[in-house]
């Protein structure tokens, strides 16, 4: 497998061998001890899916307290995933990079804690997949806004369906400090 760097510390582009023929093909979507050696994570607590139609945009999400990283990656379709580094401490806060994933493409991302993420889908449909470094808190999951004016996210369409939690969502600049990742020690 290859790992390409984003632009921001941790975010990872990941590019996984596979073994096609006139059959099919087969992947490895994920293997403790090769992704370790790259870094990242050996273990995982949550997977989760989800699917979406065309234009649908989710996101920006993250969780401020007991922060998820994540390994994305696209079953079906294609979509526009971006990662926004919210960490206050980091040179690259409010920064943001962005990659198509999809099932021709078989490319994951990879989202470490700290980080806020979101897609929009670019096919008919889109089946998203992600495994996640801690469990999901719903007492601690926040969102920023997808077009906040300070981040810039250059979305390759306009979104058609945002969920009402989404569009309510503050601006960066807006949210509280305790509302934000902590540093970790």
């Amino acid at each position: 497998m290859r790992v390409l760097a984003t632009g921001l510390d941790g975010v990872v582009i990941i590019e996984p061998e596979v073994h096609g023929d006139e059959r099919g093909f087969f992947q490895e979507t994920w293997k403790s001890s090769s992704y370790h050696s790259h870094g990242l994570p050996a273990a995982f607590a949550q997977a989760n899916v989800s699917r979406s139609a065309k234009g649908v945009l989710r996101g920006l999400h993250y969780q401020y307290q007991q922060p998820q990283g994540k390994l994305v990656s696209v079953f079906a379709g294609r979509i526009f995933d971006v990662a926004v580094d919210i960490r206050r401490w980091s040179s690259s806060f409010g920064q943001w990079a962005g990659v198509e994933l999809s099932a021709d493409n078989h490319r994951q991302l990879y989202i470490p804690e700290g980080f806020a993420h979101g897609f929009i889908v670019l096919s008919d449909s889109a089946l998203f997949h992600y495994h996640c470094t801690t469990e999901y808190l719903p007492q601690f999951d926040a969102a920023i806004a997808w077009n906040d004016p300070d981040i810039k996210v250059k979305w390759p369409l306009a979104p058609e369906s945002i969920s009402a939690r989404d569009r309510a969502a503050p601006y960066l600049r807006d949210v509280a400090f305790e509302h934000l990742p902590v540093p970790p020690e």
